[in-house]
């Protein structure tokens, strides 16, 4: 037999309240530390020497895939580099990441015939937990977590892209991108789902080259799609 409810006693309210005290405490500090790596961690304002407008009629909405033509485009084009600002899908709600380096003789990026981007070729630069465990990841809801700022899984593969905005790039500025993207890698420790998550850091580049950011808070497909609704004269290759 079940015993009977019982009314709580005057002790077992203090206890109670003392846990609610505590409980209180608790999430005051944590908002402490969300806030904290916030501030630390939103897109600086820029000096923005690497600005750059196209009289493009639109953006493509489309994933292209086109095969390496089996030379590079250094040497041959006026802008033979490229970033592409994208969105990959996931087991959770995506990762947004950009991927850089050297366009194919055609002006197209550099893919093998399976779909993967050449690695020669191309680089990938992206915000996430630093393991392959999902304990960082769920943890990083709460507080901020240790973080990687390379490629992740899924990352060169076209079969997982769901969006993208690449931008063509002269050796000039390539260079000046390349420099601040490797800075930026080594200066992102943490990685934070809500105060400074993939898309931020995707922001942080975006905004050195004098693009209109993105809310951050947008699934990674839809932040892409953002991007480039925000920056209808970048000319989408």
């Amino acid at each position: 037999m079940c015993e009977k409810f019982k009314k709580p006693t005057a002790s077992f309210d203090r206890l109670s309240l003392g846990l609610e005290m505590k409980l209180r405490l608790f999430v005051l500090m944590l908002t402490a530390v969300v806030v904290s790596a916030c501030s630390a961690t939103q897109p600086a304002k820029y000096d923005n020497s690497l600005a750059l407008s196209s009289a493009a009629e639109g953006v493509a909405d489309a994933v292209r895939f086109t095969p390496y033509s089996g030379k590079s485009a250094v040497g041959l084009l006026e802008k033979p580099y490229f970033i592409s600002f994208r969105a990959r899908n996931a087991e959770s709600y995506g990762h947004s990441f950009v991927a850089f380096g050297e366009r194919d003789s055609a002006g197209n990026i550099p893919y093998d015939r399976s779909g993967v981007l050449i690695p020669l070729m191309t680089e990938i630069a992206g915000l996430h937990p630093a393991s392959t465990s999902d304990v960082p990841y769920s943890i990083g809801h709460v507080v901020p977590v240790p973080s990687e700022t390379g490629p992740s899984d899924g990352d060169t593969e076209i079969a997982y892209l769901q969006n993208e905005l690449t931008i063509a790039l002269s050796p000039g500025e390539y260079r000046k991108l390349y420099s601040f993207i490797k800075e930026l890698q080594s200066s992102r420790p943490l990685w934070h789902a809500v105060a400074y998550n993939c898309s931020s850091f995707t922001n942080e580049i975006a905004s050195y080259m004098g693009l209109d950011t993105a809310n951050h808070i947008l699934f990674p497909t839809n932040y892409i799609e953002s991007l480039k609704n925000r920056n209808p004269d970048i000319e989408s290759i």
